[in-house]
Parts: C-alpha cells; sequence; structure tokens
C-alpha cells in the first residue's frame, strides 16, 4: 500500500530521433490491449507472446531492447533452451507487419522508431505534464480537463492479456499512476466546489482499494462539504479499523488531523481552496438586459452610483438602492450603470425582475434557485429551504466579483436574502420604495427628468431635425408628460412612427386631452396618466389587444395563447403585438413570447374594466385562453398516453389548440408553458371555468412529476379543490383531488394523499364520473402499497381494473396492472407479479406508450430482481431508465437509479451499488419525500457495510431510522434489525 502518496510513476523519456508524421503512420496502444493501426487499419499483432514483444519494445520509447533483455521480460530466471531463437522469430514476424524502417534490428537487440504521439503511453505522459504546469499556474479547470484527457485514453486494463513478468510489473506500474491521476483530478474536483459529484466516484475507489488512505481523505472532505460530517467521521472510522485490522498500523497523520478539523466543524474545511478557478462560460453569469441605445441625462446618479460600485472591490459588501415612482426610469439607470461597471466585476453579473409591484412578488427561494443555477450549481445541488438556498448562494459567491441587479423589488425583506456576504460583490436595487430598513444601503431617490434631460431624450427618439423646428412645441409635450421618462418614451415612440405629424399635433392632442398632468405631482396617479398618452393613441384593434392580453396572469404569454385569447389568427396576432412593443406598452421576452411590465399590466386591466363592456366580453376572453391550453395539453397527453380516455371524459373546448409531430417537441411546449398554464388555473372562476381549469390540470400531470414545478402544481391543485368545493360543484371537486393525489404522491406525504383519494373516490361514485372511479383506488392501491397493506391494496387494485375496462381505459388498466404486479410482489407471490407486470407492458408497448411502458419495465424491473433474474431486470430497469431521463421525470429517474442498485446489491456488486445509491440520492433531491429518500438511505448502508466502510453505513442507517420514525413507517424495524449490533453496544 501506498502511504506517503509518493511520488508520480514516470515512465522515462529518454528516447530516440522520431520519424516524420505521415497519413498512413502507425499508431500503437497500451493503456489497454496492445494494438498497432496503420491510418485507420486495424493491424494483426499475432499471439500474446508476439503482443508480449511489441509491448516490451513500446515501453522503451526508441530505446534498443537487447535480446538478454527481451528473454528476462519474457520468462524471468526460468527461460527455455529456444528462447533466443524464438524472440527472433517474434521479431521477424513483427517486422513484417510494421515494416523494416519501424522494427529494426542493432547491437545484437530490437529497437521500435516511430514518432512521440504515435503511442498513447507517451500522449498520456505529455498531457499529464501540461495538467501540472496548468495546476501550478493556477488554471485549475485545464488541469482538470487535460487529466481527464489522460484518463480517457486508458481503455480498460493496461497490457491486457499480455504475459510475462515484465508486462506484469509494468500492468502493475501503469494502474499505480492511473489511480494517482485519478486523485488528483478527485482533489481538483473538491478544489473547484465539485463535492457533491464526486461523492459516488469515491465511494466506488474506496471500496476497490479499501486500504488506499488519500482516497478515504477526499471521500471524507467531500461528504463534509456535501453537508454529511457524520457519515465523513465514519469513513475515519471505518479506515482506522480497517487498518488496524490487515497492517496493524493507525492511520497516517493527514487523516487523523482532517478527522479533528470535521470534529471542529472547520469552516476552513466546509469550502474550496482560496484561489480562484478559472470558470467556463457557463459559469460566469451575464445577465444584465441590454441597455437603451438614447440613454439620456441622470449623469449625477451614474457618477454617484458608478462611485460605489467600483469601490466594491476589497471593501465590504457594496448595497445601492434606487426608489422612484413607475416610469421614472429606475431600471434603465440602473442597468446602464450596471453595463458601465462590468469591468469591476469580471466573474459575472446577475439579474432578475423581482415583480414587487405586481400582486404575486417573486419569492427569494426561486429566485435563489435560478442565481444558484447560473452560478453552476446542478439542480440536484440547491437545497429546498430559503435558509440553505441563501447559504449556499452566499458561499457560491465567495472570492468572486459579481454584481446583482434586483429589479422591481417589493420590499427590503424580498431581498435581503439575495444580498452577496462577502466583499468584492455588490447589489443594485430598484424599487418603488425607499429601502430605509436596509442596513448599510446607500439609498438614492429618483426624481422626474430636468426639463433639458426630457428634451434631449425626446430629440434622440423623434430626430433632431423635427424637434428643431418646433422646439416650443417639444417642451409642452414633454411638460405634458410630467417630465417622466416612460411617459415621454412612449409618445415620442408614437411622433417617430408618424411621419405625417409635426410635433405640434402631439402637442395639441396632449394639451386637449391631459392639461391636468402638469399639476400631478409624482405617484402613481402620475404614472396612469403616463399610460394613458400611450393608449390613447392606439388604434381600436391595438388598444383592444392591449386591455385584454393584460387580462392573463403568468410571465408571459406566447403568440399561440395570445392569438386565442384574443380570437384572431396568429400573423393578425403578431402585428398587434410587435406594434404594441414599438409603443413600449408591451415587451418582447423572446422571439415569439410577450411580456407586460407589472404596472402596465394592473393599467391594461383597469382599461378591460372600463373599455370591455359588458364584462361577459372579459370572461369570454380568457375562457379563449383556457380553451387553448386545455386543448393543447390534451395533445400532449395524448401523445404520451394513446388511447387514455381522458379526450371523451374531458370538458369540450371551444377553441382548438396546438398539434405537434411527436411527443418531444409536445414535452418543449408543456415544460416552457408551464407557469402560464398553472397561472391560467389559478385564475379560473366560474363553473364551467372551474371544470376545464381542473381537467387542464389533469392533463399537465407530468409536471407533477418533473421536479421543476412540482410545489407550483400542488398549489394549483389545490386553490382548485377549495374553488370547486365552495362552488358545490362535486364532479370538479373529486377531479382536483384526484390531481392533488397525484401531487402528493410524488412528495411523499401518503397519509394526505389517502384522504384526497377517498374523498374524490366518494364524490366519483355521487355523479358517475368515470376519471376519479377509476383513478383513485388505483392510487388508493398504490398508497396501500407504500403502507404495507398489502392486502387492502389488492383489492383497490382489482377494483381498479374491473373499472377502466368497464370504462375501455386500456392504458389506465396497464397502470393498475403493473401496480397490482407490485402488490403480489410484496406478498411473495413473484410468479405472478412478473406476469401481471408483462401483461401491462404489452398493452403499453401495443398501444404505443414510451413514458408509461417504462413505468411498466420500471415494475417489471423489481419482479424480476426479487426473482434472482438479475440480469433480465437489469435491462428493464435501463431501459426504463433511458426513457423517464429523456422524458424529464426527475422522480422516475432517481427512483430507477435506485431499483439499479438494489440489483447491484443483489448481485453482490455492493461498490457498483454503493455508486448508484448516492446518484439515486442526487437526482431526488428536492423531490420524492422522506419516505424515499429512506429507502435509498438504507441501501446505501447495506452496499456501504458490505465494501468495509460499516461505521458509514450506521450513518445512513441511522438517517432512515430517524426518517422512518417520524413517519411512523413500517420500514423501523427492519432498519432496527440493521442496527441492532450497534444499538446494542
Amino acid at each position: 500500500m501506498d502511504r506517503d502518496n509518493g511520488p508520480r510513476v514516470r515512465v522515462p523519456e529518454q528516447r530516440a530521433p522520431e520519424k516524420p508524421v505521415t497519413a498512413d503512420a502507425l499508431r500503437f496502444t497500451v493503456l489497454g490491449p496492445v494494438r498497432a493501426w496503420r491510418g485507420s487499419e486495424l493491424l494483426s499483432s499475432g499471439s500474446p507472446q508476439q503482443r508480449a514483444l511489441l509491448a516490451a519494445l513500446l515501453l522503451r520509447e526508441g530505446r534498443t531492447a537487447t535480446a538478454g533483455e527481451l528473454i528476462d521480460a519474457f520468462w524471468g530466471e526460468d527461460p527455455p533452451s529456444q528462447a533466443l531463437a524464438t524472440i527472433r522469430t517474434y521479431a521477424s514476424r513483427l517486422r513484417k507487419i510494421l515494416g523494416q524502417d519501424t522494427l529494426v534490428s542493432e547491437s545484437g537487440g530490437y529497437a521500435i522508431r516511430t514518432e512521440r504521439s504515435a503511442l498513447d503511453l507517451t500522449l498520456a505522459q505529455d498531457l499529464a505534464a501540461e495538467a501540472e504546469k496548468a495546476r501550478a499556474a493556477g488554471d485549475r479547470c485545464q488541469a482538470r480537463t487535460l487529466i481527464n484527457k489522460v484518463l480517457g485514453l486508458w481503455d480498460g486494463e493496461a497490457l491486457a492479456s499480455v504475459p510475462g513478468p515484465y508486462a506484469d510489473n509494468q500492468r502493475t506500474r501503469l494502474e499505480e499512476w492511473r489511480l494517482q491521476l485519478t486523485e488528483a483530478r478527485l482533489d481538483l474536483d473538491l478544489e473547484v466546489g465539485c463535492h457533491a459529484e464526486a461523492v459516488s466516484e469515491l465511494t466506488a475507489l474506496t471500496a476497490a482499494h479499501p486500504l488506499r488512505e488519500r482516497l478515504r481523505e477526499l471521500l471524507m472532505v467531500a461528504l463534509y462539504r456535501s453537508g454529511r460530517q457524520a457519515e465523513a467521521l465514519a469513513v475515519y472510522a471505518d479506515t482506522r479499523r480497517l487498518l488496524a485490522e490487515e497492517l496493524g498500523v493507525d492511520p497516517r497523520p493527514e487523516l487523523a488531523q482532517l478527522q479533528q478539523r470535521i470534529l471542529r466543524a472547520d469552516e476552513e474545511l466546509a469550502r474550496p481552496a482560496d484561489e480562484p478557478a478559472p470558470a467556463p462560460a457557463p459559469l460566469k453569469p451575464a445577465q444584465l438586459p441590454a441597455t437603451v441605445p438614447d440613454f439620456t441625462g441622470r449623469s449625477a446618479f451614474v457618477t454617484e452610483l458608478g462611485s460605489r460600485l467600483a469601490t466594491a472591490e476589497g471593501s465590504v459588501m457594496a448595497v445601492s438602492a434606487v426608489a422612484g415612482i413607475g416610469g421614472v426610469g429606475k431600471t434603465t439607470l440602473a442597468v446602464h450603470v450596471a453595463h458601465q461597471a462590468r469591468r469591476h466585476f469580471p466573474d459575472g453579473q446577475l439579474y432578475v425582475d423581482l415583480q414587487g409591484a405586481g400582486a404575486r412578488a417573486a419569492e427569494p427561494e426561486t429566485v435563489l434557485g435560478s442565481f444558484l443555477r447560473a452560478l453552476g450549481t446542478a439542480d440536484s445541488a440547491i437545497p429546498d429551504t430559503l435558509d440553505e438556498r441563501a447559504a449556499l448562494y452566499r458561499s457560491t459567491l465567495d472570492g468572486r466579483r459579481i454584481l446583482i441587479l434586483l429589479d422591481n423589488a417589493h420590499d427590503a425583506a424580498q431581498i435581503r436574502p439575495l444580498l452577496p456576504g462577502t466583499p468584492g460583490c455588490a447589489a443594485l436595487v430598484t424599487s418603488r420604495v425607499r429601502m430605509v430598513d436596509l442596513a448599510g444601503a446607500h439609498l438614492v431617490d429618483l426624481d422626474v427628468m430636468s426639463p433639458e434631460e426630457a428634451l434631449q431624450l425626446f430629440t434622440r427618439i423623434v430626430g433632431a431635425e423635427r424637434v428643431g423646428a418646433e422646439r416650443e412645441a417639444a417642451l409642452d409635450v414633454v411638460a405634458a408628460c410630467g417630465f417622466l421618462p416612460l411617459a415621454i418614451r412612449i409618445a415620442a415612440s408614437r411622433l417617430a412612427a408618424r411621419r405625417t405629424w409635426t410635433v405640434s399635433v402631439l402637442a395639441a392632442k396632449l394639451a386637449d386631452e391631459r392639461r391636468r398632468l402638469d399639476e400631478l405631482q409624482a405617484g402613481d396617479l402620475a404614472v396612469k396618466a403616463t399610460f394613458e398618452l400611450g393608449y390613447g393613441q392606439l388604434e381600436p384593434a391595438q388598444a383592444r389587444a392591449f386591455r385584454l392580453l393584460g387580462l392573463a396572469d403568468g410571465p408571459d404569454i406566447s403568440l399561440a395563447a395570445a392569438a386565442a385569447l384574443l380570437d384572431l389568427h396568429p400573423h393578425a396576432a403578431e402585428d398587434l403585438l410587435e406594434a404594441l412593443v414599438d409603443t413600449s406598452l408591451v415587451e418582447s421576452a423572446a422571439p415569439g413570447r410577450y411580456r407586460y411590465h407589472d404596472l402596465v399590466r394592473l393599467y391594461a386591466r383597469a382599461c378591460a374594466e372600463r373599455d370591455e363592456q359588458p364584462p361577459v366580453r372579459r370572461e369570454l376572453a380568457l375562457s379563449r385562453l383556457l380553451d387553448f391550453y386545455l386543448a393543447t395539453a390534451a395533445g400532449v397527453y395524448a401523445l404520451e398516453r394513446p388511447g387514455d380516455r381522458l379526450a371523451d371524459h374531458r370538458e369540450p373546448t371551444q377553441y382548438s389548440g396546438l398539434t405537434f409531430a411527436d411527443r418531444h417537441s409536445a414535452q418543449d411546449w408543456l415544460y416552457t408553458e408551464a407557469n402560464s398554464l398553472l397561472a391560467c388555473v389559478r385564475q379560473a372562476s366560474g363553473a364551467g371555468a372551474v371544470r376545464r381549469a381542473v381537467d387542464l390540470l389533469w392533463a399537465t400531470k407530468d409536471l407533477a412529476e418533473s421536479g421543476a414545478n412540482s410545489k407550483q402544481y400542488e398549489a394549483a391543485a389545490i386553490t382548485m379543490r377549495d374553488l370547486a368545493r365552495s362552488s358545490n360543484d362535486a364532479r370538479a371537486e373529486g377531479r382536483a383531488l384526484i390531481t392533488l393525489t397525484n401531487a402528493r404522491l410524488v412528495a411523499g406525504r401518503f397519509d394526505q394523499a389517502e384522504r384526497d383519494a377517498q374523498r374524490a373516490m366518494r364524490l366519483a361514485h355521487a355523479v358517475d364520473d368515470p376519471l376519479p372511479s377509476c383513478w383513485a383506488p388505483n392510487d388508493l392501491g398504490i398508497i396501500a402499497l407504500y403502507q404495507n397493506r398489502h392486502a387492502e391494496g389488492e383489492a383497490y387494485l382489482e377494483q381498479a381494473i374491473a373499472n377502466f375496462r368497464a370504462d375501455g381505459n386500456r392504458p389506465g388498466e396497464a397502470s393498475a396492472l403493473c401496480n397490482l404486479s407490485r402488490i403480489h410482489l410484496a406478498m411473495g407471490n413473484t410468479t405472478s407479479a412478473v406476469a401481471l407486470a408483462q401483461q401491462g407492458i404489452d398493452i403499453y408497448d401495443e398501444l404505443g406508450h414510451a413514458l408509461r411502458g417504462a413505468n411498466g419495465r420500471y415494475a417489471l424491473g423489481l419482479a424480476l430482481t426479487q426473482s434472482g433474474r438479475l440480469a433480465e431486470a437489469t435491462d428493464q430497469l435501463h431501459e426504463a431508465l433511458a426513457v423517464f431521463r429523456d422524458s424529464r421525470q426527475r422522480l422516475w429517474e432517481g427512483m430507477a437509479t435506485f431499483r439499479l442498485a438494489e440489483v447491484d446489491l443483489a448481485a453482490e456488486l455492493p461498490a457498483q451499488a454503493a455508486t448508484k445509491a448516492e446518484q439515486a440520492l442526487a437526482v431526488l433531491r428536492g423531490i420524492g419525500g422522506e419516505w424515499r429518500r429512506g429507502n435509498v438511505l438504507t441501501v446505501l448502508g447495506q452496499a456501504l457495510n458490505d465494501i468495509g466502510q460499516p461505521g458509514r453505513a450506521q450513518v445512513c442507517w441511522r438517517e432512515a431510522l430517524d426518517i422512518y420514525e417520524t413517519l411512523g413507517s413500517a420500514e423501523v424495524a427492519a432498519v432496527r434489525k440493521l442496527l441492532t449490533p450497534t444499538l446494542s453496544t
């Protein structure tokens, strides 16, 4: 065992002059099978003994090997009598294959003459040397990339199947080098913050090399930085026990010191090395919106804010808060200043619209998730709670110089979790309210423009020639606008778009209709009057579009959805929307997507209430939008579930939806529109709308299982349940309860799910609704399975199968059959479990179900595992896993990975099982609930125990036990039994 982590093993680099490279040059590999190519042609290298000669010559890198050296390499101290003749025969055969200029005879021996880059080993040496230089220069990302390239040159075991003592020694030496390279790369992984990703690999490596202390040390650090302190300490305890038993020694001092640092909760150990690593492009956010080309005035504010941001480096984190009324130009100023300050923040800039003036301000938890992703944090590494996300966010920003622009904040409480906590970073905040309760913030009150600045802005948009000819009229216009930048921009944009208008015409219009603007003070009334300027000048069709589109909730709206709401052809709708973009009343969020400034949306709704009479016109617009979403989502649902009866039982729609060529484009639409879909559901009211909204939730079930939208989906389901109940609509309530059951099953809250499903079943029977009549017993069967009530679950699922068959719902029948398979499996009936799962798969395959067919294969994989047919189980689960990943179903991706860990455990492959269990934990973070996490931890503990890490296994089991005891789960007894030796000591 290498206990001192000594110097890297190197193959000697002294060699003869190289041959020039040609198109058909020879190349060789020894980091795997010994092979030779000429160009793209694989050459025959003969018998194992002949390959042994080729390997011995290649490993001398051009130096001559004497006959005596080759005989020793082949046979050691006991060569045969014809050894020399045998060597000459092999050399002659190789010369015919490689050519006389390549394999040469000299000084009674042989050598291979070829260019240095022709051998994978020398290429690996050169790349490793570059990696060392990059690391010494502080470029850790480049060093990682290079070492990964080196490791990628290996193709299995070096010198595979090559006989002889020399090959054995070289194989050992190359494997040691490979391990040292792996350790170096893992060390770099930890230095750049990839500790969570490193745990599964290190778990497997420590199982394969249990006495290698450096790997144990790296695993301890990775676990500690992943928030798993108890497991990190258990690794030390396991290592100490193993070394004492196997070698009679204690751990080396470095490992003991690391244990003490973990016991002290050393903050320095909890974060990567101090020196910042050059980040790849995706880790350097550049989220600032584009600055306006005609930015005007505000020079004092630009200088003041710019100076504050320029001093952020090396000082306490700088926070500047700009306050002012809507339309005064807070965002424009902040974006302009942020762009000018970019050079002071080379590690990137973050931006978010906090929607503080709207009815639903952005949640800090959601914003932190977005920021962490932009900073390179994987979804699986993002914590669930606000406090944990804020702490990780501050840790991620530590040592980096990043500017955070928090636009349109509601109040100080909203932005406190979003502030960086270290010097070098700065936050620039805009809000309608003064942040007087934000400690340490530099407050800036932004007022309207001066007359000179206002005229300058107007001139830049309209043109100097037109304004110069009517300067007084232009002054009248900007005064009528109250010198508000947004009002000026709207008025100027309308004038610029109408070449036949003079400035005087515009001034007269404003004077006739808005004389009071000169007298208005700063406040919401000024904002409303500002929007009146643009709205009053819209064509009738544009004004109608502006009013009606503002009715829709959601962050933005697609062109297709807008066309449905307006009851127009998409081309006509696009013309109107682009005209509204030109007037600055609507923003173009992305090609084909549009959004309102939050204050403009409020104004648009006020206009709709005033001008869209009778009110039924507003209701019809939202009804068309709901129709569009339901029709399109039902089409996506049908693509994923051919033959499902939702299409026959859902509420009818008057407006058609989009169609898709394949399931992937359908999925893209579903996940792109997720927030808008769920907002439309929450907005629904009225008996007909509530029923359609509930059916829309049903058609978008996949959002609940994706992980990305699970919480929003559950919130929408609760809203619909309550609204249906208050409306005494039993049918709508029953269906809403099924969608809520689905969301709570995903979250692992089985008691709540059971109550919802029981009430849904009662309501379904009362109103004779086939959808919940089928799905409620199916869900109750699943819940009973999870809670170990197998006979009850069997009864529920047999009822579900009968109901599905009566309704002609074959995909539903397949689902219930696969669930019944799991019940039979839990009851020990493996033969029938396999048969039931196969029946379900046959139905799915006949109907062309990809995603639901994967659920069937998941069930079959479980049954095959318990039947001992492990190879077949692995195939089924891998096939299911590929579909789950392709379909963005994080819950089932994690569960399939977990089940593969169970297969590996059953196959007595504990190292592989531990790796997969670690991967499952990462995927399931934030989804699936604690019960499922307890199941994975139990299997991880079993795998760790089997690879000689009992201390870490006990930590996993104790955590699982805490989960099960809290939930009151039946698994408590099994985990207590695993822990019995520990509990009794």
